[in-house]
């Protein structure tokens, strides 16, 4: 299993890379593996702005519908399009091809979120 030491980590299982003002954010490889084969990225919230913990959409694998929660607040400014048709790269490549939403941060709130050792710890990995 792969956690990149340049990302941060949820409890709920979402990764986020900074940008500078920007962030991607996807699920973990962990997450991905024990939803299985996923079929469907639902986001709908492109151009809205959440909080941290709100739902941006939601992935759907053979097995069950999972909700994605933003890890800090801000607006979604794009879904990324290869997943429409490609949903399976979230299974193949979480991390670059597999991202699911671009943000702008309007909010610089870390706090609870982990780095790939505590999220290792975190999933007793």
């Amino acid at each position: 299993m792969n956690f990149p030491e340049n990302l941060k980590y949820t409890n709920d299982h979402e990764w986020i890379r900074v940008e500078g003002d920007e962030a991607y954010i996807g699920i973990t490889d962990y997450a991905q593996g024990e939803l299985g084969e996923i079929v469907f990225i639902d986001v709908a919230t492109v151009g809205e702005t959440l909080d941290k913990s709100d739902v941006f959409g939601s992935v759907e694998a053979v097995k069950t519908v999972s909700d994605l929660l933003m890890p800090v607040a801000g607006e979604v400014l794009e879904s990324n399009p290869d997943l429409e048709n490609h949903p399976e790269l979230v299974n193949s490549d979480p991390y670059v091809k597999g991202w699911i939403i671009k943000i702008a941060i309007t909010e610089e709130a870390f706090d609870g979120l982990m780095n790939a050792a505590e999220y290792r710890a975190f999933i007793g990995k």
